[in-house]
């Protein structure tokens, strides 16, 4: 691998001396070693190695404290506060003391006195220019003053009792580090040398001037004049600062500045519509690379080693690996998110779960408890129940579920113990036991890290916690655990000399490639901009030397030019759709590129349609197979099934055919389906009471008093818990179901009121047996089947009446001999289609052949309109029978295939 900074960094020290036991080696991180020690090996090097260490490493050897970060920190921390203020529980402190203690750490590290800047955030003159423009403006400036004030005794209070301990965050040991500095440099026996730093703390710059004071260390800058040169470059701002130190003169030169960047480059931009759609063109530009390396002379091929994917977003990594899954030889450098791992996600829904438990342990919502049960690894008896347990859910359609029902639907499964009610001590017992077993089970290699991390991580918040003696909520275990998730990556091993290299852009310190493919490159994630977590203002930032997003900007901007400038093939994606914090714009280094350089940049559009890629309706030919199973419907037929045909052939093959059953949905908010079926069912209960018998007025209003008993009959027959109705938007459909019951009885009894004569002989009357035949001759045939919702004897006449939820429409057809053939070819006369078949098929039963019979809809939408008959006009029933027939003997001809039909959607 083409190493040309390191390669020449090793060759300038190898030329000093040709023993390197007595170098110490400091550098940005740690990734460069191993280039590092394999240029030695090619260098036939064989001495002793040089010491390595980061800069951070190296501070805290200066200053001999043991730096404390993360849960103890903030334990102690909490500690502290807890003794000087009593006003905050653990997870309330835990919400800002982060933020509060990166700020501290910041200006210890860049001013060097935070007693200062704690002292000017209680002046009253910044108060009073800071609170100028303020609404609230005595509220906000006591607020303000109250925190800087508990903030000016905390914190010097925090930093006595961690020097009591022999402890020091990272502010600290860099103050520490700098009052030890002279004495370390003056004792120190090992001539350091500096490699690849572009910005320093003011201390880091003391430790690099002191050593070369003492003329006891290199120091190797990688910078390019393209951004050096140029004033108006933050690229190199800090480099241009480094040149002036007095420390490089006629003896010692400020080394090196190249002029690589002008060199020719092959520069793609590509806009592509997507985030993830970004590593969908991965593939397409590894196969140019590819192309151009093979076309190249055998002696200069250039290997896939040569090659970097650089990813912005640590998001992207798992749909990348999938991108890249036929490529031979891959070696990631950067970690894979915790966070975004199904492990993850179920431990983040189980302390969500535990903490409504906490507050109400009497029942469980639904969608808290299933997604853990789906996300955690389970052995074959857990499947089972899982299972089991989600039938169960559908079909009683349980939103809310007892802890007695829990036990019975699920007591049996393996972490059953995880679901129960517990303080914070024993869930966290729980899950370190839970992840011990889990090792043992078959997972695979990454769900083995992510279960590892958290039994870590569990161990550590437990041993953490236990010599503080807090009552610690499940809240703020929840609180820790998320902090934890957030920060943590699962590390992959492989071998950074070989294959394709995956890294995010930090990791590609100090390395160069020939061909670099850079996701994310938008503004936002390149730089970051002004998304600094901090309760300083800008101005007190800027006043005090403290790095704001300026300078932040000015790091990013030389990370990715220096990464470009020894590069040949460059390929930059941007993700062009705006959403979230993404506005959708490419970073503003290209566009400076653009216009600042002489490169020639190719822009690419890759667009990312959301229409489906085959706009061809799908088509299925009736097969033998096909044709033998619409033998077989035809012995039960109903007019529903022809509805479906009518609204799309192919809905009508899945479900006859094929026999698919459409999943079952639990149901938060009561469906239009189930409404209808609960008026439905309490109609039935009601009128099954009095079938049979000539009504009288005090028949019906004696059912009016029993609406409240119908509606949980029929609650209970949907096997539906009352507790879904009791409040919200379902508690609403309950009482409009109730009022539409009583609409309809409430219209029956104003019908008897009025001298009409009422008998109901039949509710949920079964329809079968009747035959319908499609030829003259009466030797084919199809069997009807069904079921009548009602029938009833109003003044003689035999109504035939269908319940439904919808309105009634189209229900007056004219049947003229140019309709006749194909009139309910059109799915807007459905229902009248539905009562036709209704009408022949009681004039087809023996016990109802005397009657003039009367077809109809009664719509729960306009109950009040009472039964609404169909009419035909121009023609009589066999006419409209006509169409229906067509219409079955379409579905039954071999030569015409299910075709879907598209419907339209509003815009």
């Amino acid at each position: 691998m083409r190493q040309k900074f390191l390669q020449k960094v090793i060759r300038e020290t190898l030329e000093k001396s040709n023993d390197l036991s007595g170098f110490s080696f400091v550098i940005p991180g740690k990734r460069p070693v191993i280039f590092i020690k394999e240029i030695l090996k090619e260098k036939n090097y064989n001495g002793i190695l040089p010491e390595f260490f980061t800069i951070d490493e190296y501070l805290k050897i200066i200053a001999d404290k043991q730096e404390i970060k993360g849960i103890a920190l903030w334990l102690i921390a909490y500690q502290t506060y807890s003794e000087i203020y009593n006003d905050e529980d653990l997870s309330g402190f835990l919400k800002w003391f982060p933020t509060v203690q990166k700020d501290w750490d910041d200006m210890k590290k860049f001013h060097g006195n935070d007693k200062e800047i704690l002292e000017w955030m209680l002046a009253e003159e910044r108060i009073k220019n800071w609170g100028e423009n303020l609404g609230d403006e005595d509220g906000a400036r006591r607020k303000n003053l109250n925190f800087w004030r508990k903030m000016n005794v905390f914190l010097p209070k925090l930093e006595e009792k961690l020097n009591e301990q022999n402890l020091a965050t990272a502010g600290m040991l860099h103050e520490i580090a700098e009052k030890n500095l002279e004495k370390f440099c003056k004792n120190s026996k090992n001539r350091v040398v500096f490699v690849g730093f572009n910005a320093f703390t003011p201390v880091e710059e003391k430790l690099v001037k002191t050593f070369l004071q003492w003329d006891k260390a290199d120091v190797y800058f990688q910078g390019d004049e393209y951004y050096f040169k140029d004033e108006r470059q933050e690229a190199g701002k800090f480099l241009r600062e480094y040149k002036t130190w007095k420390e490089f003169n006629e003896s010692r030169s400020f080394n090196w500045i190249e002029n690589e960047f002008s060199e020719p480059k092959n520069i793609k931009v590509y806009e592509v519509s997507g985030n993830i759609a970004q590593t969908k063109v991965l593939p397409e530009i590894l196969k140019e690379i590819n192309s151009e390396n093979q076309q190249a002379d055998a002696i200069n091929r250039v290997s896939t080693e040569e090659t970097a994917v650089v990813l912005l977003d640590e998001n992207l990594l798992p749909a990348t690996l999938d991108s890249l899954s036929s490529t031979d030889k891959l070696n990631i450098t950067m970690g894979f998110p915790l966070k975004n791992l199904a492990f993850s996600n179920a431990m983040k829904k189980l302390f969500n779960l535990q903490k409504q438990l906490e507050k109400n342990s009497s029942s469980y919502y639904y969608n808290d408890v299933l997604p853990i049960l789906e996300e955690l690894p389970k052995n074959q008896e857990d499947e089972k129940l899982l299972k089991n347990f989600v039938s169960a859910l559908e079909e009683r359609n349980m939103v809310y579920l007892s802890k007695k029902q829990l036990d019975e639907l699920l007591g049996g499964i393996s972490f059953y113990n995880l679901f129960k009610k517990q303080n914070s001590k024993d869930l966290l017992d729980t899950l370190i036991k839970f992840c011990k077993e889990l090792k043992y089970r078959e997972i695979d290699d990454v769900q083995y890290e992510n279960i590892s991390h958290f039994e870590k991580n569990f161990i550590i918040l437990k041993n953490q916690l236990e010599p503080h003696h807090y009552d610690v909520k499940i809240e703020t275990l929840e609180v820790l655990i998320n902090q934890l998730i957030n920060s943590e990556t699962i590390d992959f091993v492989g071998e950074p000399l070989e294959g394709l290299q995956l890294m995010g852009l930090l990791e590609t310190r100090l390395l160069n490639f020939k061909n670099v493919i850079l996701l994310s490159a938008n503004e936002g994630k390149l730089p970051l901009g002004n998304s600094q977590n901090t309760y300083l203002p800008f101005d007190v930032r800027k006043q005090f030397n403290l790095h704001t997003f300026l300078e932040n900007d000015g790091i990013y901007a030389y990370h990715f030019y220096r990464f470009l400038q020894n590069a040949e093939n460059i390929y930059l994606l941007y993700n062009a759709l705006g959403s979230g914090v993404n506005t959708g714009e490419k970073t503003r280094f290209i566009t400076q590129i653009e216009m600042e350089s002489h490169h020639n940049i190719e822009h690419i559009i890759i667009e990312n349609t959301s229409e489906p890629i085959n706009q061809e309706p799908i088509t299925i030919k009736k097969t033998t197979a096909v044709l033998e199973k619409l033998e077989e419907w035809k012995e039960r037929v109903s007019a529903s099934h022809l509805v479906s045909y009518l609204y799309n052939p192919i809905d009508f093959y899945l479900e006859k055919v094929l026999a698919a059953k459409e999943s079952v949905e639990i149901e938060e908010e009561l469906s239009q389906r189930n409404y209808g079926t609960l008026v439905h069912y309490a109609l039935e209960y009601l009128y099954g009471k009095i079938i049979g018998k000539k009504l009288i007025s005090s028949d019906l209003e004696n059912l009016i008093q029993q609406i409240d008993e119908a509606i949980n009959y029929s609650i209970e027959k949907l096997k539906h818990q009352p507790e879904f109705y009791q409040k919200g938007m379902n508690f609403v459909h309950k009482q409009i179901a109730k009022r539409v019951v009583e609409s309809v009885l409430e219209y029956d009894l104003n019908l008897l009121k009025q001298g009409n004569s009422l008998e109901i002989i039949g509710l949920e009357r079964k329809i079968e047996d009747i035959k319908f035949y499609l030829n003259e001759e009466k030797t084919d045939f199809v069997t009807f089947y069904g079921f009548i919702d009602r029938v009833d004897l109003l003044n003689g006449n035999l109504r035939i009446i269908d319940y439904k939820t919808a309105k009634a429409k189209d229900l007056r057809i004219s049947v003229k001999e140019d309709r006749k053939e194909t009139l309910f070819f059109n799915d807007k006369y459905k229902q009248a289609l539905q009562l036709c078949i209704y009408q022949y098929c009681v004039e087809n039963m023996s016990e109802f052949k005397e009657f003039d019979i009367e077809t109809g809809i009664w719509s729960f939408a306009e109950v009040k309109n009472g039964v609404q008959n169909v009419e035909i006009k121009d023609g009589n029933l066999e006419d409209a029978l006509q169409s229906i027939r067509n219409l079955i003997l379409e579905i039954l001809n071999p030569e015409i295939p299910f075709t879907e039909k598209i419907h339209e959607k509003w815009n």
